[in-house]
C-alpha cells in the first residue's frame, strides 16, 4: 500500500519523524560505559558495557587488526526509581590473551560499534612489578583527579585501577541518569586498563543493585561485593564493609563474606612462596583522625571489631592472624598514612637504631626505617579523588598511629617491585601532580605477625 501526504508540510514532518526515530534507535543500541576488569586468569578480562535496547553482545580484537571475534550475553537492569528506567549490561570474556601484548578493540554488533579502544594483556606469573593506580570517593560532579588519571591511563602508566568505594554520587540519583554519566566520565580510565572495585555507602540503594549489576569482578561467591585476584607477586582481596553497616539487608552477608575470607586468606597463606605480598582493599578504614564523627573516629570502630556489642566478625585480628601486609581504605575525603598497627598500638619493627629514645622505640621501632619488616599491617587512607561533598577536615592532634595526612585532592600510587619491596605514593591534584607522601615496605619474609 502506497502512502500519499496531501501536503509538502506533512511530508515534511513525516520524514522528520522517521529520521528522528532511526536516529534514536542508533543512539539507544550503540555500546557506552566501557569497562575492563580481570577475571580470575591473567590471561583472560572482561568487557562490560550498557545499551538502552537488546541487542547482541560482540567483541572485535586484535593486535594488528580486528581480526578476532568474541560474544556474550547481556541482562535487563532495571533502576529501582520512580521511572524504572532500563538498560541493558553486556559482558564478553576475551581469552587466552598473550601476555604483555597490545590488543586494540570495538563491542558492540550489527547494529552499533563503539569507538576503538585498546588495552595489554597482563603476565600470568609473578616475578613482575604490577604499577596500580588507586583512590575512592569519586562523583560525576568535581571528579578532580579523574583527568590526570585519564591522561595516565592511556600513556600506560598503571596495570590496573582500584576503585575503593563510592561512585557517581550517587549512582541511583536522577533515576540512574547520573551513574550513566559517572560511568561514561570514567570510560577514559577503564577502557584502557583493568579497573577493580570494591562496594561503598554511596552505593547503598536498593541493596546496591547499580553496583552490583554495573561491575563485573571475578569469582562467583561475592556477586562483586567481595572477590581476590593475583596480580605479580600480590594477592589482592576486595571487601564489603557496607554489610556491617546496612544490617537490614541481612546478617547473612556479613557471615557469608566472613567465612569467605577465611578461606580465602588460609589459601594464600599457603600460597606465599608464589605471592608473598597480601593487600586488602575496603571502604570504610578502621582508623582515621578527621573530625566528622565517622565510624572510624571512635575507638571501637565498627570495620576493626565487629557488629557493635556483640563484637562479632571483626576483620583487625583476621587480617594481622593472617599476615595481611598492607590494607587499603578510603571513606574519608582525604589521605592518611599510619604507622604499623594493631588494636591501636603502634608496633615496633624488628629494624631499630641504637641512640633513639627508648621511648620512640616502643612505638615505632626506628623512626628511619619504620616500616623495615614491621610487626603489623600497614592502613592507607585514600579517599580524596574528589566528588561534590568536597574534602575532610582533621582534627587538631593526630593519632599517635598516624603519621602523615593530607586534604588536598589527589589518588595513590602503588608499585610492588619484588617480593620484598613495595613502594607506595600520594599524588596531590592540588599541587598539580606533586608527590606529596612516599613510603617503601620491606619485608624480608611474609607470613603471620610474631
Amino acid at each position: 500500500m502506497l502512502l500519499v501526504l496531501p501536503s509538502p508540510w506533512l511530508r515534511g514532518v513525516f520524514v522528520g519523524i522517521c529520521l528522528l526515530a532511526v536516529s534514536t534507535g542508533q543512539v539507544k543500541t550503540r555500546p557506552e560505559q566501557i569497562h575492563v576488569s580481570l577475571s580470575g586468569s591473567s590471561s583472560e578480562l572482561v568487557l562490560t558495557w550498557s545499551t538502552f535496547n537488546a541487542t547482541d553482545s560482540v567483541v572485535e580484537y586484535g593486535t594488528t587488526s580486528l581480526n578476532l571475534r568474541a560474544t556474550g550475553g547481556s541482562s535487563l537492569f532495571v533502576d529501582g526509581g520512580s521511572l524504572h528506567r532500563p538498560q541493558y549490561i553486556h559482558r564478553v570474556s576475551l581469552t587466552g590473551l598473550q601476555a604483555g601484548q597490545r590488543y586494540m578493540y570495538h563491542v558492540g554488533s550489527a547494529v552499533a560499534w563503539s569507538d576503538l579502544f585498546f588495552f595489554t594483556a597482563l603476565r600470568s606469573d609473578a616475578s613482575w612489578s604490577p604499577r596500580v593506580a588507586l583512590f575512592g570517593d569519586m562523583g560525576n560532579e568535581n571528579a578532580q583527579s579523574l583527568p590526570r588519571l585519564q591522561s595516565e591511563a592511556q600513556q600506560g602508566m598503571y596495570d590496573a585501577v582500584l576503585h575503593v568505594g563510592d561512585f557517581a554520587y550517587d549512582m541511583n540519583t536522577d533515576d540512574g541518569l547520573v551513574g550513566d554519566e559517572f560511568m561514561r566520565q570514567i570510560e577514559a580510565v577503564a577502557a584502557y586498563v583493568p579497573y577493580m572495585t570494591c562496594v561503598g555507602n554511596h552505593e547503598n540503594a536498593y541493596n546496591f543493585s547499580h553496583y552490583k549489576a554495573r561491575f563485573s569482578m571475578p569469582g562467583d561467591d561475592g556477586a562483586n561485593m567481595f572477590y581476590s585476584f593475583d596480580l605479580g607477586p600480590v594477592h589482592f582481596v576486595g571487601i564489603a564493609t557496607e554489610f556491617y553497616f546496612y544490617l537490614q539487608y541481612g546478617l547473612f552477608q556479613v557471615l557469608h563474606q566472613y567465612e569467605w575470607l577465611q578461606r580465602d586468606l588460609e589459601m594464600a597463606n599457603q600460597n606465599r612462596a608464589e605471592r608473598p605480598w597480601i593487600v586488602t582493599f575496603g571502604h570504610r578504614p578502621m582508623y582515621c583522625s578527621d573530625d566528622d564523627g565517622d565510624d572510624c573516629t571512635h575507638s571501637e570502630s565498627i570495620t576493626r571489631v565487629g557488629i557493635p556489642y556483640l563484637h562479632l566478625f571483626g576483620l583487625e585480628k583476621l587480617f594481622y592472624d593472617h599476615g595481611v601486609d598492607l590494607e587499603l581504605w578510603a571513606h574519608e575525603h582525604s589521605y592518611e598514612r599510619f604507622w604499623p598497627v594493631y588494636n591501636e598500638e603502634v608496633l615496633a619493627t624488628t629494624a631499630s637504631i641504637p641512640d633513639e629514645p627508648s621511648s620512640l622505640q616502643t612505638r615505632n621501632g626506628s623512626t628511619a626505617s619504620p616500616y623495615t619488616n614491621p610487626r603489623g599491617p600497614v592502613h592507607i587512607v585514600t579517599g580524596s579523588a574528589g566528588c561534590r561533598e568536597g574534602r575532610a577536615s582533621f582534627r587538631n592532634e593526630s593519632l599517635p598511629f598516624s603519621a602523615f595526612r593530607s586534604n588536598e585532592y589527589g589518588y595513590t600510587r602503588i608499585n610492588i617491585f619484588n617480593s620484598s619491596h613495595l613502594y607506595l605514593e600520594q599524588v596531590s591534584d592540588d599541587q598539580g601532580g606533586k608527590v606529596i607522601d612516599h613510603m617503601w615496605i620491606v619485608k624480608d619474609t611474609h607470613g603471620a605477625y610474631p
